[in-house]
Formats: structure tokens, C-alpha cells, sequence
């Protein structure tokens, strides 16, 4: 879709309190939301458990899926080697123990359960395995390739044991392998399928794909072979896709579903209110913000090249465009106050986050005087690339109206999502709003985002003070020293302000009281093994 123009966002209404105030003293408070973690009422056996999804998936083949309402399905049929506890912490799943790793870090032993069956009754094996991860690393339509980059080769030591043998030494593998990367497919239905194996998934899973119906639905029914059925109380699982947040909020309210995901900030309060209803908490891995194209000049694998705009030319200019933001009013204006500010790509409680990493706050006063000592006639023109939905050109706007009092023009350019993905790889921007879904281990937060021609480095950012730090924190298992290391590539990146970051993302998942047993983690992915209605 052709980007539309957009001068001024007056459809969208802001009424913005003091920027360097913090917000109105009349402001209403946000919505008190509570952190997910399982509710171990008891439930029933039986039933049909109606989800809500924000989007349509793409396919559901773990090998070249990359949206996350794709990781919500398959975290409910298609295990991982490893997963997350609600802790954070990696965890074995189809893997029997943690890996064992040699001491110069490049042989990676994974012991897997054993006993083990995929949804069509195939036994999962080495042989399984391998066949997996081979594809996920070298077929050519791939989007797992740099997920597994490091390893080289993937061997049968028996039925219940692989290795990996890493051309470098490279900690993030174990995490790399709790995502898609790591999940498992039937050797018989790939055989079968090939590059069609999206259209009838089958892997190991508390549920077992059973139809698609695009853009509207997707069936799960629970799977008879899975090693811990006993745990599964849910007949089925039906996914419908619900764009509309407030649509995706109203059906959640009159019963049509009983979980809806991905509530939108300005809808939480609302879905509280019911007495039926309760909403948890999820996310905070990822992030949003603003990518600043400062050297994607013809994609963002290719080499760096000048761009031609003032923000591109001047970091003291991209200074004063961050110094005018005031992020807890952002926060509070577009999202209640809903989600973490930040001005990093790694939570605040991560264990790979030094306290040395703090975050500027609003000073116009400075962001002026760096504007008038650049000696770029004002207002400065400024384009602002924004997916077309409503809460993103309302942020649009607030970045509109804050940084203008600086001396900036923004003007804001809409598209759908996608297309501004690809306006996005392909350098067409100067600034445009984006964000990640986020990953356990740091090095899933940077390394092809803020490394020098990743395939998501956007800004087209490129520097050694970026670079080294991250390709030697992955070389190493020990936390502090990663930590140091991340924090190093973090402040250079914050120097450079390619990415200027405004928050983690918090996900918020409406619910019926009467469904227990949902487990919502950071990573935002709602796992219904243990769900049902409360007997």
C-alpha cells in the first residue's frame, strides 16, 4: 500500500499535561493489573477454550514464521528443545537436562526425552532432531539461518542424544533453541509436506493442529500422544482472529471468547470493570520505539551509505530530537501508563543490565540549544513513518507536538504495518516507529538490530563500539562479564541514537474468572497445557 501523508493527526485528539511535569495532578490513576502467573484453581476435563488473536498468523511452519501471534499457536503444539519458566530462566522441555557445552564452548551436547511421540504418533528421536535443525538452518527459505549462524554441524550420538558442533563459541544457543529455532517437527510430515508442512503442522504439543480457516480461525484439538496428557484438561482450542481491539474486547465481554490476547491499553480499564472478567500481565521483553535512518541508504544487509536528511547528518541534532520526548508522559497520554519506560533495548531486571545504563529525562531547554548551535534553519523537517492503526499514530502525534517545541517539523507518513517493515529493510525513511517482541537472552535484543548490516538494523547503524562488545559477550558463559559487555555496545548505541527506545512492551490478556490454569510469562506468550474451566 502507497504511504499516505499525513501533516497534522487533528483526527486523533491529544491533550498533552506540562511535558517536564511528569502529568496532571487530575489524571485519572491507570488500571491496577496484576503479573500472570498460573491460577492452580482446580478445572474440569473437557471443553472448548475460545482465544482471541490480535492477527491473522503467517504460516505456521516454525522454520520460516516471524510474527509473534505465530509463537502464540505454536507454543500450544510445537515444543521446544528448551523453554522459560515463569522466572525467566531456561528450562529443558523436549530436552531432558541443559545442555552440556565443552570447554572451549564449541560442542554442544543435548540429552532429549525419551518415550516421547509427535502428534502423529512418529518417535521423536535424534533422527527427528537433526532433520529439524538441518532445515531450520539451511534451507534457503529459512528464517531461522541466524538464529543457528554459530552451528555447523548436527550429529546422532543415539536415540536420545545430539550434538552440535559451533564454528564459535556462542552462549545465546541454548535461548536461540526456547524459541522456534528449537521446535521440533515430524520427520514423517515434513517428508510429506516439504515446503508445505504450514498447511498441516505436526510436532510434539499438548495440542495437535486439526484446521485453518484464513482470517478467521485456527483449531487445535488436545493431542492423545503427548507425554504429559494427564495435565491436559481442554478438548480444544479455537483461535479467532479479532483485529479490532475493541471489537477483540467486546466479544470478550459477551462471551463469544473467553481469553482475549493483547488487549489494547485503553481497553484494560474497561475489561476490569466487568465482574466476570480479570486481566493479567505479560511481556517486557521487547521494546518500542524510533529507528532513525542514519546509514541505510539501500537496505539494511548492505553496506552503510550516506543519508540525506538533518537527523542523518547531526547526532547533536538526533540528541535534541530525544531530549524533547518526555517518556512518562508518552506513556501515560497513548498507553494509561501501561507499559515500562525505558531507553534501552534490555529490561531493567534483567540480570545483563548494569545499573551504570540510565535514562535521560525531558530537557527542552538543552534539546533548543542544541538545535540553534547546529546552525539548521528551523523548524527542521522531520518524516515520520507510523503503522496506520490508531494507538501508533497517536503515539505519532505526541512525538509530533513534544519535539516541536524544540524546533522540529514533524510530518507523519502512514502504511500498514508491513509495508512499513519493508520501508523499513529497504532505507525509504528518515524516522519510523517500531518495536521487537523480545528474547530471554540479551543477544536476541542487539545482535541483528543494532549490529552492523542485521538484517533489522533499520538505522543502518555501524560501529565497533557496538559491534566487538556484542560478538564477544556471546563467546562468553559468564553473566557479569556479558553484562559489562552489553552494557558497553548499549552506550555506544545510545550515543549514536539510531534506536531511540521509549518502552518494554507489556502485554495484557483478558480472561473469564472462570478460566484457570493460563501461565503468561515475559516472553507474552499465553500456554494453555494446564487451562480449563474452573470445575
Amino acid at each position: 500500500m502507497r504511504p499516505k501523508l499525513v501533516a497534522t493527526l487533528a483526527a486523533l485528539p491529544i491533550v498533552l499535561a506540562a511535558c517536564g511535569g511528569g502529568g496532571s495532578s487530575g489524571s485519572p490513576a491507570a488500571p491496577t493489573v496484576v503479573d500472570a502467573s498460573a491460577d492452580n484453581r482446580a478445572v474440569k476435563s473437557g471443553g472448548t477454550l475460545n482465544v482471541a488473536l490480535n492477527a491473522d498468523p503467517d504460516a505456521l511452519d516454525p522454520s520460516i514464521s516471524t510474527t509473534l501471534v505465530g509463537r502464540e499457536v505454536f507454543a500450544n503444539m510445537c515444543e521446544k528443545l528448551y523453554d522459560i519458566n515463569p522466572a525467566s530462566e531456561l528450562v529443558p522441555q523436549l530436552a531432558s537436562a541443559l545442555p552440556e557445552i565443552s570447554e572451549d564452548g564449541k560442542e554442544v551436547t543435548i540429552k532429549l526425552r525419551d518415550g516421547v511421540k509427535f502428534n502423529d504418533g512418529t518417535a521423536f528421536d535424534g533422527e527427528a532432531v537433526k532433520k529439524s535443525l538441518d532445515r531450520h538452518r539451511t534451507w534457503e527459505k529459512s528464517s531461522r539461518q541466524a538464529d543457528l549462524e554459530a552451528v555447523s554441524k548436527v550429529e546422532v550420538v543415539d536415540a536420545t542424544t545430539v550434538k552440535l558442533t559451533l564454528k564459535r563459541a556462542f552462549t545465546p544457543l541454548t535461548a536461540q533453541l526456547a524459541d522456534r529455532a528449537g521446535m521440533i517437527m515430524s520427520p514423517k510430515a515434513l517428508d510429506s509436506a516439504g515446503d508445505n508442512f504450514g498447511a498441516g503442522p505436526v510436532c510434539v504439543g499438548p495440542f495437535k493442529f486439526a484446521s485453518r480457516t484464513s482470517g478467521s480461525q485456527i483449531v487445535l484439538d488436545k493431542a492423545p500422544d503427548y507425554y504429559d496428557a494427564a495435565k491436559v484438561k481442554l478438548d480444544k482450542l479455537v483461535f479467532k482472529i479479532i483485529v479490532d481491539p475493541n471489537v477483540r474486547a467486546a466479544n470478550l465481554k459477551s462471551g463469544d471468547v473467553q481469553v482475549a490476547d493483547q488487549l489494547a491499553t485503553n481497553t484494560v480499564a474497561g475489561v476490569q470493570a466487568d465482574p466476570n472478567l480479570k486481566v493479567v500481565s505479560g511481556g517486557g521483553l521487547g521494546y518500542y520505539g524510533m529507528q532513525i535512518n542514519v546509514g541505510n541508504a539501500t537496505g539494511s544487509t548492505d553496506k552503510p551509505g550516506p543519508v540525506d536528511s538533518p537527523l542523518a547528518k547531526s547526532p547533536e541534532l538526533r540528541e535534541a530530537f530525544e531530549l524533547a520526548l518526555d517518556r512518562e508522559q508518552i506513556n501515560k497520554t497513548v498507553y494509561n501508563g501501561l507499559h515500562e519506560v525505558d531507553c534501552y533495548p534490555v529490561p531493567v531486571d534483567s540480570a545483563y543490565r548494569t545499573p551504570a545504563l540510565q535514562c535521560p529525562k525531558r530537557d527542552l531547554a538543552k534539546a533548543k540549544q542544541l538545535v540553534q548551535a547546529s546552525g539548521v534553519p528551523t523548524p527542521i523537517p522531520v518524516k515520520l513513518t507510523s503503522p496506520n492503526d490508531a494507538t501508533n499514530q497517536r503515539l505519532a502525534q505526541v512525538v509530533q507536538q513534544m519535539t516541536k517545541e524544540a524546533g522540529f517539523d514533524v510530518t507523519v507518513e502512514t502504511a500498514e504495518f508491513v509495508s512499513t517493515l519493508e520501508q523499513g529493510k529497504s532505507g525509504k525513511f528518515q524516522v519510523m516507529l517500531s518495536g521487537w517482541s523480545g528474547r530471554v537472552d540479551p543477544d536476541g535484543n542487539l545482535t541483528n538490530l543494532v549490529t552492523s548490516q542485521g538484517s533489522n538494523n533499520y538505522a543502518g547503524m555501524s560501529d565497533p563500539g557496538v559491534d566487538d562488545p556484542i560478538k564477544h559477550a556471546a563467546a562468553t558463559q559468564d553473566t557479569a562479564e556479558r553484562a559489562e559487555l552489553y552494557s558497553k555496545a548499549m552506550q555506544r548505541a545510545a550515543e549514536l541514537r539510531g534506536v531511540v527506545y521509549l518502552y518494554h512492551n507489556k502485554y495484557y490478556l483478558g480472561m473469564n474468572k472462570n478460566v484457570a490454569g493460563v501461565q503468561y510469562f515475559k516472553d507474552g506468550l499465553p500456554r494453555y497445557t494446564t487451562a480449563g474451566f474452573v470445575a
